[in-house]
């Protein structure tokens, strides 16, 4: 960590913010296609931030955060995924870009958050086929060639080790098929080969700094049962540190490397190895992840003839000596200050938490505060871990962002499930007027970054 110049702030995604889905030329990605349910909301609106980016970025700045991850959308830079930039598109992130730095909000750009370009999902079945990965690579190169003067932070993929798991297939534009198990290990390198590509190009650019993402699992045996110990280090293994390990080093696990060529896979490891020859460049600058709980694995709940990718979801169980969150995620600081430290005293590389929050179920009367206590406590307890981490650990850590701290529609469409410190007023169903109203957490958060920041620069 600089001395004053620690990143506090917030991360979203532009699907679930942005909003304008046809706007300016804009091309359809595969969430633009999803239908409202009972408990979702369709994601055509979200929060209109493509309108009001500049009222948020003001509820940002007076809340004394100094960074914002925010994300470039594929298909409204290039409409179809790998034809001709929209200029539009191109404008509107310049412009975007230079609100933030007029602000002294710091720029940290993520390139793809599992928004496919519906054209190339329909065509090409996204990310299993080469030529998806080659096009997002052109566009990767393309964006950062034009904000490489404004922007020095990139991540290539939001939370890209979800390709390693049942997510994978969602998340990567897959539409038909049967998913198997040698379809999510070919989508998975498709992702590194992209990321390889991008890092190394990345690093042509002088002071630009490139962070491979996880979504950290921190995982628990269910018991000292030996076979529990070792699923859930195999799990750890192949669903965090495998693409962790690649981000730092350029190799991925010796342990996934060995069950890939026992299992008829020998032929994508050799194709991803080529890549690193010709990229030398890829090693991270920073590791970034998103945490948000953790979990417990119990080895009698997994199938003999699973795959350690599936382990997590096979064995996972209640832990508990932890409180759950209403949509079941346990609270966890304890494993957010451990997952700092392993990852930096493992790979020697800055840590960057890039997302971490709690979501809640909240409705606004219309005039009194929102008392958000709850939220209070969990953002207190996991940057007090994460200090620790620091000032006892010796972790070195770029910046905290929370999740979606102006509220936003979850990952699966849900407005209801609210992360904010700042309410947005609409519902799943009712757009309303899209207001925002700081809630009781914002006015701590401040405050309380100011007291950290002084803590912070006094080590």
């Amino acid at each position: 960590m600089e001395k004053n110049n620690f990143l506090w702030g917030n991360s979203v995604s532009s699907m679930q913010t942005e909003g304008a889905w046809d706007t300016d030329g804009k091309g359809l990605s595969v969430y633009d296609i999803k239908p409202a349910s009972k408990d979702t909301s369709d994601w055509k609106v979200a929060i209109d931030e493509y309108h009001r980016y500049d009222e948020d970025f003001d509820l940002m700045k007076n809340a004394g955060m100094n960074c914002y991850r925010f994300q470039l959308s594929w298909s409204r830079i290039i409409p179809d995924g790998d034809g001709q930039v929209n200029e539009l598109g191109m404008q509107y992130y310049e412009n975007f870009i230079d609100s933030l730095l007029k602000k002294g909000i710091t720029p940290v750009a993520c390139l793809y958050h599992f928004d496919m370009p519906l054209t190339l999902a329909k065509k090409y079945n996204g990310l299993l086929h080469s030529h998806v990965r080659d096009a997002f690579v052109r566009f990767a190169q393309i964006v950062i060639k034009r904000f490489a003067p404004k922007v020095k932070y990139w991540i290539p993929f939001n939370e890209q080790n979800c390709m390693t798991f049942e997510e994978g297939f969602k998340n990567s534009g897959y539409l038909t098929g049967n998913k198997t198990v040698s379809e999510l290990y070919k989508i998975a390198v498709n992702s590194l080969i992209a990321y390889t590509q991008i890092a190394d190009y990345v690093h042509n650019f002088l002071d630009l700094k490139v962070g491979g993402m996880v979504a950290y699992q921190e995982m628990y045996p269910a018991s000292s049962n030996p076979k529990d110990v070792m699923y859930t280090r195999k799990a750890m293994e192949f669903v965090n540190e495998d693409f962790l390990q690649f981000f730092a080093t350029g190799r991925r696990s010796p342990e996934v490397v060995g069950y890939m060529k026992t299992h008829n896979m020998a032929e994508l490891i050799d194709v991803l190895d080529k890549e690193v020859k010709k990229h030398p460049k890829l090693k991270s600058d920073f590791l970034a992840f998103s945490y948000y709980y953790s979990l417990v694995i119990d080895s009698t709940r997994i199938s003999e003839k699973a795959v350690p990718n599936y382990f997590m979801q096979q064995g996972k169980v209640e832990n508990k000596h932890l409180q759950t969150s209403e949509f079941g995620w346990q609270i966890d600081p304890i494993g957010f200050r451990n997952t700092i430290t392993k990852m930096y005293n493992r790979y020697s590389l800055p840590i960057f938490p890039a997302e971490n929050g709690i979501g809640v179920t909240e409705h606004w009367n219309g005039k009194d505060q929102i008392q958000d206590d709850y939220r209070i406590e969990y953002h207190k307890d996991h940057i007090d871990e994460m200090i620790k981490s620091i000032t006892c650990d010796g972790a070195k850590v770029l910046g905290y962002l929370g999740w979606g701290l102006i509220d936003i529609p979850s990952s699966k469409g849900n407005v209801e499930k609210r992360y904010g410190l700042v309410y947005v007023n609409r519902t799943n169903h009712d757009i309303k007027d899209l207001k925002r109203i700081p809630k009781k957490s914002y006015f701590w958060f401040k405050n309380y970054v100011l007291e950290k920041t002084k803590e912070l620069n006094e080590e």
